[in-house]
């Protein structure tokens, strides 16, 4: 084990003076419930200087157990300040099970010096602080991470280069590429845009001035998203202009030399630190946490995942007790030698439609897809048709933008919704299938196979998977958006990613596929005119034709697969020992 100088087992590791953590973490910690009991009573150095690559203080708060002996240490570092709720959910939480927890304000946030740049620091100042932790008396020379959204982001930046002492990691909705956050297929994806520019600039001043962004952010957005151009008129609802949100906005090509660097997804591909992942089925961040999955078993990195029903905010709210039993067993089994909270599989999901939990060898499991074609009637049938002919016609209209409905958002408003409000308008398509004569599941990626042609030659094409109960209310299950760019009137085809979920469709339920020519403000209203949005004026009505041979592709269990039992509820977190 690497340690911090050559007679650290020499010297006996002393308890730092301090004081208790902050008054409000201990109250919120009081709020939780189904967490583990705490093992240790903790204690808290606050504003730390450690020093960034450039050698601007970073202010970093040290909660640890108050307790002789040598305790595994926790890096958490964070643009969204140190205070609620970051100080009691890994600061005061991961410290009472036995982890030393540094909790590190970012470059240029939460009262850290230096200028705060949306990507480009964090490998560096990772290392730096890593160099830090060698010095304290401490440390004992065992490190893991753990954290959320741009937490997660910071994490992949340190196993870029990762340091010896790096044993393990926990992402827990986590980021590894910005470009992915804020576009998709060239589109806007205007309410993540607005909703990160509201975060990273107000959250690390605290709940307050978070919260009266949020709301103003709120009652201006409709001003906001209809604006022509959209560049600069976010200003009005957060308060003055933020360069990086401009930059973002702007630069809709992943290939542009702005994104050079930003994603992180190569640390995945040579990494052999384990590395346990967490998402939600309706987390704006679940592909990326696929993707990274995917690249750490082809890399034969030690990796575990669990999916949730949840969204990237309810994650860490309704999930955390599930959230934080995943972190803590995984940060026990690698940290402290203790595999005793670990599941037997790799890969644990939640099924929707069924809500239970099952447990599989890896992700997604071995499938069959199965693509369901529309007809003419609205009906969505597993007959292919016979040519590619003009099947419907639905026109797309800019200053009525079709609504966005529930799905992964980071608002409240994400996740399952009742979409009937939305498929009764005239620019929404439904293909619906009989009632299920039995349970129909599906596991694995979502997509749609579209032939479309247009009468302006740019559209985009937003399309949904929904589950219709015996009631007739239908509720999204996952989706996505494409764009094309036809030649006249000539059909194009196109394949559209619809994210993953597994889910189970109950008998008597059907299944509907949505088509629509956006999901507003979601992402930002095509223009009609192939002029990005950031810089739009002229906005012209689509009409968009949808051809017979389009298809809905459904990833079934394989035939030559046994589909596992459910499994029992997410184990609780081991109790403390005797």
């Amino acid at each position: 084990m690497p340690s911090r100088m050559p007679d650290a087992e020499a010297r006996p590791v002393r308890v730092p003076p301090t004081g208790k953590p902050p008054l409000s973490s201990r109250m919120m910690r009081a709020t939780w419930r189904r967490l583990p009991a705490k093992r240790h009573e903790v204690g808290w150095e606050p504003a730390l200087e450690v020093p960034a690559a450039d050698g601007s203080p970073l202010l970093t708060d040290h909660y640890f157990p108050r307790a002789e002996g040598d305790f595994p240490t926790l890096l958490v570092r964070s643009p969204y300040g140190r205070g609620l709720p970051w100080s009691p959910m890994y600061g005061l939480l991961f410290a009472e099970q036995g982890f030393h927890v540094v909790l590190q304000s970012c470059r240029g946030t939460g009262g850290s010096g230096g200028a705060f740049d949306l990507w480009r620091n964090e490998a560096a100042d990772g290392r730096a602080t890593v160099s830090w932790l060698r010095e304290q008396p401490w440390f004992d020379g065992t490190l893991g991470t753990v954290g959320p959204s741009y937490l997660g982001y910071v994490q992949w930046a340190l196993a870029l280069d990762p340091p010896p002492e790096l044993r393990a990691m926990v992402v827990q909705v986590g980021l590894h590429d910005p470009y992915a956050l804020f576009h998709a297929d060239g589109a806007l994806r205007l309410e993540n845009a607005l909703a990160v520019g509201a975060g990273m600039t107000y959250q690390h001043q605290g709940m307050a001035p978070f919260l009266r962004a949020t709301l103003r952010l709120q009652r201006r957005l409709r001003d906001v998203t209809m604006a022509q151009p959209l560049r600069g008129a976010y200003a009005s609802a957060l308060g003055g202009e933020v360069p990086w949100l401009d930059e973002v906005m702007t630069h809709p090509d992943p290939k542009d030399t702005y994104w050079h660097g930003a994603s992180l997804a190569e640390a995945a591909e040579g990494l052999g630190v384990p590395t346990a992942l967490i998402t939600g089925w309706h987390d704006v961040l679940a592909d990326q946490t696929f993707e990274q999955y995917d690249r750490l078993r082809r890399a034969g990195c030690e990796t575990a995942l669990l999916v949730g029903p949840w969204t990237h905010a309810s994650a860490l709210q309704q999930g955390w007790p599930e959230v934080f039993a995943e972190s803590l067993a995984w940060l026990r089994a690698h940290l402290c030698a203790d595999p005793s909270g670990l599941r037997p599989t790799a890969v644990r999901v939640h099924i929707g439609g069924e809500n239970t939990w099952r447990d599989l060898e890896d992700w997604p499991p071995p499938l069959a897809a199965t693509p369901w074609y529309p007809s003419p009637d609205g009906h969505l049938m597993q007959q292919a048709p016979t040519d590619s002919a003009p099947l419907t016609t639905f026109r797309y209209d800019p200053a009525d933008p079709t609504p966005s409905l529930g799905g992964p958002l980071l608002s409240r408003t994400a996740g399952p919704r009742d979409n009937g409000p939305l498929e009764a308008r005239d620019d929404v398509l439904t293909f619906t299938g009989p009632p299920l004569t039995e349970p129909v599941d599906i596991l694995g990626p979502v997509s749609a196979r579209l032939t479309i042609s247009t009468d302006t030659g740019y559209a985009d094409v937003f399309t949904r998977l929904c589950d219709v109960d015996p009631q007739g209310r239908s509720v999204n299950i996952c989706d996505g958006l494409g764009r094309l760019r036809t030649t006249g009137e000539a059909p194009s085809r196109i394949t559209v990613p619809m994210s993953s979920t597994a889910h189970r469709f109950p008998a008597g339920h059907r299944i509907r596929w949505q088509i629509s020519g956006g999901a507003h403000p979601r992402y930002a209203r095509a223009s009609g005119t192939g002029r990005s949005p950031a810089d739009a004026t002229t906005f012209v009505p689509v009409c968009i034709t949808l051809h017979t041979d389009s298809a809905l592709i459904i990833p079934r269990p394989s035939p030559t697969s046994a589909t596992p039992p459910p499994s029992p509820p997410p184990p609780p977190v081991p109790r403390p020992r005797p």
